[in-house]
């Protein structure tokens, strides 16, 4: 009432009467003055973030912000007033670090790690959101270097350029000038090795003189090899023949077979004892092999670098030895009259060499080790020369002009045998990868790709007598058989097991008759299996360390050459 009072009163009434006067119908319209009705605002939070530098609200519609927003940002609003609930900024007096109000930021650990080193070592950073520099930067760099994208030179000059400011600030000392001084060398020292004077170098013993020829002769040797340059080291191939004559009265040549040798029996029986010890080699017997058909004398390699023969029939001595190789021979092969044979090493070559004399015809190399060396088993191409390398490859050589004439290239590992089947028209191949490769002689095209996943590898194949298996030594302690028709299928019912060959490439065999199965194993024994019914048949305890090869003698029935990592080859 006393508002609708004042409201009616005029201002300049002096009287009632004027007032009367004022109201009559005559006079005109009273108007009210205009007053809000709204509630008192406080504005004091708007104006302090107002004042705030550099606080604008985010745009609502964003997805992504390419920086760190402040908690004013984030609660700033886009129209109107401030947010009652809105935390108090930093402008308002509440802060947590003595500067004022800290926030977290999201920074990775890297990030952060990089711009304190860069800040600690050059003297400026960036800040989190990427748009300032903080720091001594000069003003033109937009995008300055940091601690982890700096060339090693630019490091460098950077430390020189430091170091020569110090040595400017300091007042150098009269000795600084003198070479001969201390104080000279650690102001011009280039390592932190070199703060000290070395004196005159002293004498080397004849130890250390050694010691130091030895290193530098291996380290030069190990640069050459890594440089592919290395020059091959020539071996002087040397025989010696250790027989009473090399030709007989009727000159004949003490490799001619005897003209009397035939089989004795068809049947084939288990050794039961050993009749002979053939001691020659220093080093473990690799492989052993009867000259082809006659079987009187026998070929063995040996990881002492050299290859010796020995007579088998009558007075089992060594008859020759060959030394060509500079490292252990791996493999040795006969060439069907025996007059000839290969051999191959470590030393990454193949070496043919003649039976009798003892010299070698020819050698061969691809730079990479042979681990399997044959010939072609047929009368005209028994100038062909097949070996498995450590390069997952088959090569094929000419012998004659002494040139690859093929390459078999579909393995993905060491190639290990080459077996010939069907009439030598076809060959399988094992390797490292776990698999059976079957080719066409002359083809390098796959023609039978055999691989499983329960599959090993198969270090040893050999062919059944009949021509119509191979036993396949795997390394899973087992042999398996594998038919050479079309389909090549493994036979699930002929499985031969009980030994110990995981991690060593035992050789497998058969006797000339083809009712037995042999193998030796990692424990030194030689096992026999009946081919028939797949049963163990016998074992025989050999060699000290391994029997790594077995080969049955073609003529004599009952008769076993085993040989083993011991240096001793035996006769059963």
């Amino acid at each position: 009432m006393d508002l609708l009072q004042s409201s009616y009163a005029p201002d300049d009434a002096s009287s009632p009467e004027e007032a009367a006067d004022d109201s009559s119908p005559d006079s005109s319209p009273l108007r009210l003055p205009s007053k809000s009705a709204a509630p008192a605002v406080d504005d004091t939070a708007l104006a302090l973030s107002a004042a705030a530098s550099g606080s604008r609200p985010l745009d609502p519609s964003l997805h992504l912000v390419a920086f760190n927003p402040t908690a004013d940002q984030l609660w700033a609003p886009v129209l109107g007033p401030q947010h009652p609930h809105a935390p108090i900024s930093s402008a308002s007096g509440n802060r947590n670090h003595k500067l004022g109000h800290v926030e977290d930021a999201a920074v990775l650990p890297f990030l952060f790690d990089e711009q304190y080193n860069t800040f600690h070592r050059f003297g400026y950073a960036s800040d989190p959101s990427g748009l300032h520099i903080v720091g001594d930067a000069q003003p033109q760099e937009a995008n300055p270097d940091t601690v982890y994208n700096l060339a090693p030179s630019e490091h460098k000059r950077r430390r020189l350029h430091a170091k020569q400011e110090d040595i400017l600030d300091e007042p150098m000392p009269p000795e600084a000038k003198n070479p001969a001084s201390e104080e000279w060398i650690l102001r011009n020292k280039q390592s932190p090795w070199a703060g000290r004077r070395e004196g005159p170098p002293a004498e080397l013993t004849v130890e250390q003189r050694q010691y130091a020829e030895a290193h530098a002769a291996k380290k030069a040797e190990k640069e050459a090899r890594a440089e592919g340059k290395s020059e091959k080291t020539e071996v002087v191939v040397k025989t010696t023949f250790h027989g009473k004559e090399e030709r007989d009265y009727q000159g004949r040549s003490w490799i001619t077979p005897p003209k009397d040798a035939k089989a004795t029996n068809d049947h084939c029986y288990i050794p039961k004892r050993c009749v002979h010890e053939w001691v020659g080699h220093t080093k473990g017997v690799s492989a052993i092999r009867f000259f082809p058909k006659y079987g009187h004398l026998l070929l063995s390699a040996s990881m002492d670098c050299k290859i010796k023969i020995w007579d088998v029939l009558e007075s089992r001595t060594c008859m020759r030895t060959y030394m060509g190789h500079s490292k252990a021979v791996r493999d040795i092969s006969f060439s069907n009259d025996g007059t000839k044979f290969l051999s191959a090493g470590y030393d990454r070559n193949i070496q043919y060499w003649d039976t009798e004399t003892g010299q070698v015809i020819s050698t061969f190399s691809t730079g990479k080790v042979p681990y399997v060396v044959k010939l072609n088993p047929d009368e005209d191409k028994q100038h062909i020369l097949l070996a498995g390398m450590s390069d997952k490859k088959i090569v094929q050589w000419d012998m004659k002009s002494g040139q690859i004439t093929q390459e078999y290239d579909q393995h993905l590992g060491a190639v290990n045998t080459i077996t010939f089947v069907d009439n030598n028209r076809r060959f399988v191949t094992s390797s490292d990868d776990k698999s059976l490769r079957v080719w066409e002689f002359g083809i390098p095209v796959v023609i039978k790709y055999i691989s499983e996943p329960h599959m090993h590898s198969m270090p040893s194949i050999a062919l059944h007598p009949n021509s119509n298996w191979l036993a396949a030594q795997s390394l899973d302690n087992q042999i398996l058989i594998y038919s050479t028709k079309e389909r090549f299928q493994l036979n699930k019912k002929k499985r031969f097991a009980g030994h110990i060959v995981a991690g060593y490439a035992c050789q497998v065999n058969f006797s000339p008759d083809g009712r037995f199965v042999m193998s030796g194993d990692g424990e030194g024994s030689c096992w026999f299996w009946d081919w028939k019914s797949c049963r163990r048949f016998k074992t025989l305890k050999c060699h000290n360390g391994v029997c790594i090869g077995c080969e049955w003698h073609p003529l004599e029935t009952s008769k076993v050459a085993t040989c083993g990592w011991d240096g001793v080859i035996k006769y059963w």
